[in-house]
C-alpha cells in the first residue's frame, strides 16, 4: 500500500521560501507521477504541479508558475516543491499526490485526474 508523508510547512514571512518534502513508501516510486496540491480555507483544491516519472515533464499552475520549482529524487524516493516569493495567499495546506495506476506515463497537465493516492497535508502559513 502506497503512502505518502508531508513534511516542511511552517509559517514563514511574505518574500520568504519554504520547501516542502513528500516521502513516498509501499511501492517503486520512480514509476510514478507526482504531483502537488493546495487547499485554502473555504476554498477549493487548487492542483499546482506535477512531475512525471523521469521528471523530463513538469506543469506548473499559472498561479505558482515562476515561483514555485517542483523536482523529484529517485534514489530517496522524495519529490519536493519548493516554494519562493510566497505571499499571504499561499497560506494552505498543501498535499502531496501520486498516480499509482499508470506507470511511466508522461503526462502532466492533467495528471489531477489521475494522482489518486494523498498525503495527510502539511499547512504553509505566510503573514503579511
Amino acid at each position: 500500500q502506497v503512502q505518502l508523508v508531508e513534511s516542511g510547512g511552517g509559517l514563514v514571512q511574505a518574500g520568504g521560501s519554504l520547501r516542502l518534502s513528500c516521502a513516498f513508501s509501499g511501492r517503486t516510486f520512480s514509476s510514478n507521477t507526482m504531483g502537488w496540491f493546495r487547499q485554502a480555507p473555504g476554498k477549493e483544491r487548487e492542483f499546482l504541479t506535477a512531475i512525471s516519472w523521469s521528471g523530463g515533464n513538469i506543469y506548473y499552475a499559472d498561479s505558482v508558475k515562476g515561483r514555485f520549482t517542483i523536482s523529484r529524487d529517485n534514489a530517496k524516493n522524495t519529490v519536493y516543491l519548493q516554494m519562493n516569493s510566497l505571499k499571504p495567499e499561499d497560506t494552505a495546506v498543501y498535499y502531496c499526490a501520486a498516480d499509482t495506476r499508470n506507470p511511466h506515463s508522461d503526462y502532466v497537465e492533467d495528471a489531477y485526474r489521475y494522482l489518486e493516492v494523498w498525503g495527510q497535508g502539511t499547512l504553509v502559513t505566510v503573514s503579511s
